[in-house]
């Protein structure tokens, strides 16, 4: 994993999330887990060689960041917020959690193959949370501060981790450095606000959900992104543009490729991006209906 500095370390570099962790002097404290069983495993090594891990973080609810705390358990106590706790690993009629997560062994992580577990044992104890919080929440951990800030947007359950004595915030998805961001089912409004909760933070580096550690700027990056697509989808439902149409027309190539091991799923993205906004916004064009008295 990338050594941030002697007592934090993140994986930036396979497909998945950008699982980290952050050694403190009472033990570790784990943030978001690997989606392939190898990383997940290897992950967990590493980390218990700092000692006895102390609480396990996830930001959201969405298979890369929560599949490996399968691989975690027993290893310290699992944090979540109710809206992650409450969505963790929910079969979908747009997504299986579950065959999503080994789909990708295949490709990315072949010799995961004989750790991935049956589907029945897994749901038996996926290893979700233990703590569940409404809000923020502060942790004491040893000599570090972890405050879970509740930001959502991407996902209602979305979590922001600001370590204070570090100088740095683990956004989860509310940031995606370099690469395209995920709309489906997200409110971008929400979104917005939650940056500007990232924003306000005294730091220095941000792990995003996604792609390269980066710094406090690129939430103007981030905060353009999601402009954009919501004026373009804005556009074509004032145009009177058809579903169909928009998710056809409306693309932002120029945004880069979908993250790593997931390049071959851009096409998908920008269509659920576009078909997501494109229902909210023209839902919200409907003239409102006046009931008959």
């Amino acid at each position: 994993m990338q050594q941030l500095n002697d007592r934090v370390f993140t994986e930036t570099t396979v497909r998945g999330c950008n699982p980290s962790y952050v050694v403190t002097s009472a033990g570790p404290v784990v943030i978001d887990t690997p989606q392939l069983p190898t990383r997940a495993v290897a992950m967990r090594k590493e980390v218990e060689a700092h000692g006895p891990i102390q609480y396990l973080i996830n930001t959201e609810h969405h298979v890369d960041h929560i599949f490996g705390n399968y691989y975690f358990r027993g290893a310290g106590l699992v944090v979540n917020h109710k809206g992650v706790y409450d969505n963790f690993m929910t079969v979908y009629p747009e997504l299986d959690p579950f065959e999503y997560a080994r789909e990708a062994l295949p490709t990315d992580d072949p010799d995961g193959d004989v750790l991935f577990p049956d589907r029945e044992e897994y749901y038996a104890d996926p290893n979700k949370g233990t703590i569940v919080f409404t809000g923020d929440l502060s942790l004491r951990v040893g000599d570090h501060d972890f405050h879970l800030l509740h930001t959502p947007g991407h996902t209602p359950g979305q979590l922001a981790v600001y370590v204070p004595q570090e100088r740095m915030v683990f956004t989860g998805d509310s940031v995606f450095c370099g690469c395209q961001t995920w709309l489906m089912t997200s409110d971008v409004d929400q979104w917005l606000a939650s940056l500007e909760i990232i924003r306000a933070l005294d730091v220095d580096t941000v792990v995003p959900g996604h792609g390269p550690v980066t710094d406090l700027s690129y939430v103007d990056r981030q905060r353009a992104v999601l402009m954009s697509w919501k004026a373009a989808v804005a556009e074509a439902v004032a145009a009177g543009w058809t579903k169909d149409e928009t998710q056809a027309r409306v693309k932002f190539p120029e945004l880069g490729q979908v993250d790593i091991g997931q390049e071959y799923m851009l096409e998908y993205v920008e269509t659920l991006n576009a078909g997501s906004l494109f229902d909210k916004l023209s839902a919200r064009a409907q003239p409102p209906v006046t009931p008959r008295s």
